[in-house]
């Protein structure tokens, strides 16, 4: 009897907490500080973590084992000026040494590769999934990370799962569970958010990204029908509001993708459309290219800004290594998730400008606002080969040179 008096208290006094410090504070929007103090002893404690590994391990070493440096110093020169230095201006057969180099810096360190892979930290950040050496270092080292461990299953991973809470309004979870995620967002330009009747473009890190954004706002989600368990939180999500999911088959009717989509921009009732244009997850440090689809609606374009703090915890999502379930756990188990976001001012697709165009231009200015290195490439470049097309604008600029330089 006792035991069960005692077990009813600690669920008590566990639910009361629960209400009075996650629920209600979601509920209406209001912090009661508690993400700020708790960001503020994990920066305190990672310092004094980067302090003993410094002095148990040369800096030298160190950065040799967790910094990413580039590994080749690439010519970033025109085709012109980089044949210029190997030959005269007519055809030789020395042409092909520079074509060979080219060739191999892409092998060795291309563009697209690098940015599917996570992003690697100059210190430790007390995750086991970063360096597994470094906690043996000292024995104060070793206790404070397996303090953290201790943590971070303990109570951060209990305090993500709360499915239950799934049956409340739209926003007052997608707040909860950034807050279950130790998530701290800080928001800039408030007044430039997507408003109804518009589409919101992002760039894209991570599945999480819609509930950064659904924090400060509710979006309608456009996407392919899922199963497993991506397509339970579909079926959930689709009775808060009228997201816009399409059948596989569906998917490939361009012309039924624009018609619904422009439909649904018509009634400007209905919640802004959150797209990701570049239709995979990088890895936090570039902007890809833009599909033109999302840019031939027309209405008016919101775009949007998102670049996470890597010190606390990887936030991109590597598709190709981790199913969801084990991202998830992933990220759950992590320090915190801390990111910027920045609303900017809307833009409309200027006379004369065609989709590709507007496309490009909207992405060129989230990438300067994110602080984000911009790429030409297709994402799906990480499941696809290089398009013929690209080897032939190659071909053909070489060609024009020598036709030009009159040795045809």
């Amino acid at each position: 009897m006792e035991g069960a008096e005692l077990a009813g208290k600690i669920l008590s006094t566990w639910l009361t907490l629960v209400i009075c410090l996650i629920l209600l504070p979601s509920a209406f929007g209001v912090s009661l500080g508690i993400s700020e103090m708790y960001m503020k002893l994990l920066v305190k404690t990672l310092e004094w973590a980067t302090i003993r590994i410094e002095k148990g391990v040369s800096k030298e070493s160190v950065l040799k084992n967790s910094a990413s440096v580039g590994i080749i110093q690439r010519d970033e020169s025109p085709m012109e000026k980089g044949l210029s230095g190997l030959r005269g201006r007519d055809f030789e057969l020395s042409d092909v040494f520079y074509f060979s180099k080219k060739g191999l810096e892409a092998i060795v360190e291309d563009e697209v590769t690098q940015r599917f892979s996570s992003e690697e930290l100059v210190s430790w950040n007390l995750l086991t999934r970063t360096n597994v050496n470094f906690h043996y270092i000292s024995l104060r080292l070793t206790m404070v990370w397996v303090l953290g461990v201790i943590v971070r299953y303990c109570v951060l991973l209990p305090l993500s799962l709360k499915n239950w809470l799934s049956e409340l309004v739209h926003l007052t979870c997608c707040r909860i569970c950034v807050r279950a995620l130790s998530g701290t967002i800080h928001y800039h330009n408030k007044q430039y958010r997507p408003q109804k009747g518009g589409i919101c473009v992002a760039n894209h890190t991570s599945p999480i990204d819609v509930l950064i954004l659904t924090t400060d706002g509710c979006y309608a989600m456009v996407g392919q029908v899922h199963g497993g368990l991506m397509g339970i939180i579909q079926r959930a999500m689709v009775k808060a509001c009228p997201h816009v999911w399409f059948e596989r088959s569906e998917m490939k009717d361009r012309h039924l993708v624009t018609k619904r989509l422009k439909e649904h921009i018509a009634d400007k009732k209905k919640l802004p459309i959150l797209i990701f244009p570049e239709g995979t997850c990088i890895n936090n440090t570039s902007v890809m290219m833009f599909k033109k689809g999302s840019f031939e609606i027309g209405g008016t374009i919101h775009p949007v800004a998102i670049k996470y703090n890597p010190q606390f915890g990887d936030a991109f999502w590597n598709s190709s290594k981790y199913n969801m379930v084990s991202y998830l756990l992933r990220m759950m188990t992590s320090w915190a998730i801390v990111c910027d976001v920045w609303y900017m001012p809307p833009m409309t697709r200027e006379e004369g400008e065609d989709a590709v165009q507007f496309a490009n231009r909207v992405k060129s200015a989230i990438a300067v606002q994110g602080g984000l290195t911009e790429l030409p490439w297709d994402g799906g470049l990480k499941r696809a080969k290089v398009k013929d097309t690209f080897k032939e604008e190659q071909q053909k600029n070489y060609s024009k040179m020598i036709v030009g330089n009159g040795s045809l």
